[in-house]
């Protein structure tokens, strides 16, 4: 009795999967497999042959063969930014420049934003060799102020430069993705961060203090924003070496 039972239940679950499950993962398998064919016969990309016959088969195993073979030939491209470009596309067919892609526009903006800081920053006559050399510590008030928002602009120049390059070259091969929009946010704070990091936190002395100077800071805190990634690996890195030191690993005691 129990095995009849046990029987009946699987045979439950079988139908459920092919009337429910199985279909809705084959259509989604077609609808990708589609994309990229296209895209890869737009794009003159190469694609292995052994897809045209598993391509006829409605065989589950078959489809998810000829989108394991196609994924690796539309490589860096995924299926999901291939959708996300191909959306993208249709949706700004009849808007201008700036609307087809909010990201761009947004980065474009915060770029202006940060050349004008840094025009009227440099222009104050509180932002100078003397009052950058003195630093955080030695510093107050409104030529403190200037002073750090010089470098902040300058950092975020130096990040917002990063991630147009990355958005161009996303554009370019088809790897832009929707929650890319979402992490570049952050990724402007820790570049702004980084690079107040290296030009004040982190000093870098040749002879002495006073060999710091506009020129020098300027390129430490452009240096930070644009190479936030790796500032904050380095940083990683340390603080996971120093952990290692301190911290014992556990044994497994049987």
């Amino acid at each position: 009795m129990e095995n009849n039972t046990l029987q009946k239940d699987n045979k439950k679950i079988v139908s459920t999967n092919s009337n429910g499950v199985y279909p809705k993962v084959s259509k989604e398998l077609i609808t990708e497999i589609n994309n990229m064919l296209s895209y890869a016969i737009y794009n003159g990309t190469v694609i292995n042959t052994e897809v045209n016959s598993l391509i006829e088969s409605k065989n589950l195993n078959d489809l998810i063969n000829a989108h394991n073979i196609l994924v690796k030939n539309i490589a860096p491209a995924t299926p999901k930014s291939i959708e996300y470009t191909k959306a993208l596309r249709d949706e700004g067919e009849n808007k201008s420049i700036f609307s087809k892609l909010p990201i761009v526009r947004n980065l474009i903006f915060l770029a202006l934003f940060f050349l004008v800081l840094f025009i009227v920053t440099a222009l104050s006559p509180d932002v100078n060799n003397n009052s950058l050399d003195k630093g955080l510590m030695n510093n107050s008030g409104l030529p403190l102020l200037l002073n750090l928002s010089y470098l902040a602009s300058v950092a975020g120049l130096g990040v917002i430069f990063y991630l147009l390059k990355r958005v161009s070259d996303s554009i370019r091969e088809s790897t832009m993705v929707s929650e890319e929009s979402i992490s570049y946010l952050a990724q402007i704070v820790l570049g702004i961060i980084a690079g107040l990091i290296m030009s004040e936190i982190i000093s870098f002395y040749t002879k002495s203090p006073e060999d710091i100077n506009l020129f020098n800071k300027g390129v430490l805190a452009l240096i930070g924003g644009f190479s936030s990634e790796a500032i904050f690996s380095i940083l990683q890195g340390i603080i996971d070496r120093v952990k290692s030191i301190f911290i014992i690993p556990k044994t497994n005691t049987k």
